[in-house]
């Protein structure tokens, strides 16, 4: 099967998450082309599947992502295709912050008309080392409020590898029955 998977990325999380689906993917035998999308990312029409991903950033996901999105509704409604939500409610113990960051995929879904039926919520990482000093602050702040790491002398990453080997699995598999 032919995979084409696009993403956006702030710090860096989303991009390794991509890159790790292509490795789970093509070590099953599927070619795979990867693509971020600030790099002219080629159009989903002669792929199989189309994985698309993206962090949220103040509430928002990445612009590109959102215009590739829209640019490629047409074909993107008649593949089967994954969305790939990035961020670090998912990691929290906190109901509400899980709720938010599902209405975020929800409501990017809704204003792009994209009926993919397969979102994946992803925790992403504390990335303190990339972070200008304000940035750090808030995201140190934010962390300690939800019972996440406040040591800004490293990265903390909290996303679950082998949920997301497993989600990819499970969506190729079901393409093939």
């Amino acid at each position: 099967m032919k995979i084409l998977i696009i993403y956006g990325t702030v710090e860096g999380q989303t991009r390794k998450i991509a890159r790790f689906m292509e490795n789970v993917l093509q070590e099953k035998g599927h070619q795979v082309v990867i693509a971020n999308a600030v790099e002219d990312p080629p159009v989903p029409n002669n792929f199989d599947a189309v994985l698309v991903g993206s962090s949220i950033h103040i509430h928002k996901y990445n612009t590109l992502i959102k215009d590739y999105v829209q640019e490629n509704i047409d074909i993107l409604n008649q593949k089967p295709s994954a969305f790939f939500s990035v961020s670090m409610a998912v990691a929290s113990d906190i109901k509400e912050e899980h709720e938010e960051a599902s209405q975020i995929a929800k409501d990017f879904l809704k204003d792009t008309t994209w009926n993919t039926k397969t979102v994946w919520h992803i925790a992403g990482a504390l990335k303190y080392t990339k972070y200008n000093y304000f940035k750090k602050l808030i995201m140190r702040s934010i962390a300690k409020k939800e019972g996440g790491s406040v040591d800004t002398s490293q990265d903390h990453e909290y996303t679950d590898w082998s949920k997301v080997k497993e989600d990819v699995l499970h969506f190729i598999t079901n393409l093939k029955t």
